[in-house]
């Protein structure tokens, strides 16, 4: 009895085998393709802070809406950071240029643009807490309206998704907040 069993199961196996066989032939002889959900990625490049600004003053950042990352060089040289970000809805909300840190702030208050109010009436003040949509922290730029903020909304990250400014999550603003001083040059590409 023993070795009916056997037999069964190498049989089964050899069944399995053969069956499989064909799709193994192909495998070895066609690489399978290479399949990109270009929905969920954007198209990264790297930058040198060198082909935007003269020196590196207080520090530099570089924030490419295409590639929706935000680069951060040191005014010392020696730290280089890249942050996924959340950009703009629309290229109308898109504002790109040269600008600065001005000021920078640990829990935020929001308080919707009036071109925010437009589109939505609902909106109102909110003071720092969780569900604030400038998270944790926030750094303003020289321009009115336009800041380098945290968000409570992670999903946010990656995608079209704020009103004008740039957003990285609250761990990763966190890290450029103690980075980058007022002062640090920043372009928006």
């Amino acid at each position: 009895m023993t070795d009916i069993r056997l037999s069964r199961r190498r049989l089964l196996g050899a069944t399995g085998l053969a069956l499989a066989a064909p799709s193994l032939v192909l495998a070895e002889q066609k690489p399978a393709p290479i399949v990109v959900n270009r929905h969920n990625i954007a198209g990264f490049r790297t930058h040198r802070w060198q082909d935007h600004f003269d020196d590196l003053g207080k520090g530099v950042i570089v924030a490419d809406t295409e590639a929706r990352a935000l680069h951060f060089w040191a005014g010392n040289g020696k730290v280089e950071r890249i942050f996924p970000t959340s950009v703009p809805r629309t290229d109308e909300l898109t504002k790109r240029g040269y600008t600065k840190i001005v000021r920078k702030k640990v829990g935020p208050d929001w308080t919707p643009t009036p071109s925010m109010l437009k589109e939505n009436p609902d909106l109102e003040y909110m003071p720092p807490g969780p569900h604030n949509p400038l998270g944790t922290h926030a750094m303003y730029l020289s321009w009115p309206a336009y800041l380098i903020h945290g968000t409570h909304d992670p999903r946010k990250i990656g995608r079209q998704s704020s009103s004008g400014c740039i957003g990285l999550y609250n761990n990763m603003v966190e890290q450029l907040f103690a980075m980058a001083p007022v002062g640090t040059q920043v372009h928006v590409i």
